[in-house]
């Protein structure tokens, strides 16, 4: 086990190696913004990375404070679900309810997931940021298929 002050600067390296390892990345090196992740344009929607000890998760994240427009996303998303699984041979897995660790909130999740990784074993690291890097790219790219779409239906309701 590792101390408080121990397991945040792991955390930190982890982080700035997976930055370091996306301006070498041959489909992200160019590009000024690497990742969208909160910038989609559409309230209470966000892209998300994940690790901890047991997993690694790319997310897809409807996280509105409000909890009918939150599910109604969700409800629209899941009718574009042919779109958003494309790529992904084994599909998402699609969580109605989700409360975050880290704030208590109550989300939808949509995402992939990498199991039996540890944040903590620098060993791993490698795996993690080509799984990271792979479906986050696959995710952004199926999602902006939908993006306006979402966006334009959530505007209504």
């Amino acid at each position: 086990m590792y101390s408080k002050e121990e397991a945040k600067k792991i955390r930190l390296q982890f982080w700035n190696q997976f930055g370091k390892r996306c301006e070498v990345h041959p489909l992200l090196a160019n590009l000024q913004k690497k990742w969208m992740l909160h910038r989609t344009k559409i309230k209470g929607v966000a892209l998300r990375f994940e690790a901890d000890r047991m997993n690694a998760k790319v997310i897809l994240e409807l996280n509105h404070r409000n909890e009918d427009k939150r599910l109604k996303a969700f409800e629209i998303l899941q009718s574009y679900k042919i779109i958003l699984e494309e790529g992904f041979p084994d599909g998402l897995i699609w969580e109605f309810f989700c409360e975050r660790e880290d704030s208590g909130q109550e989300v939808c999740r949509i995402y992939t997931v990498l199991p039996e990784v540890n944040l903590y074993r620098q060993n791993q690291w490698p795996d993690i940021f080509n799984f990271f890097a792979e479906n986050m790219i696959r995710m952004e790219e199926n999602f902006m298929q939908i993006r306006n779409i979402l966006k334009e239906e959530m505007e209504q309701y």
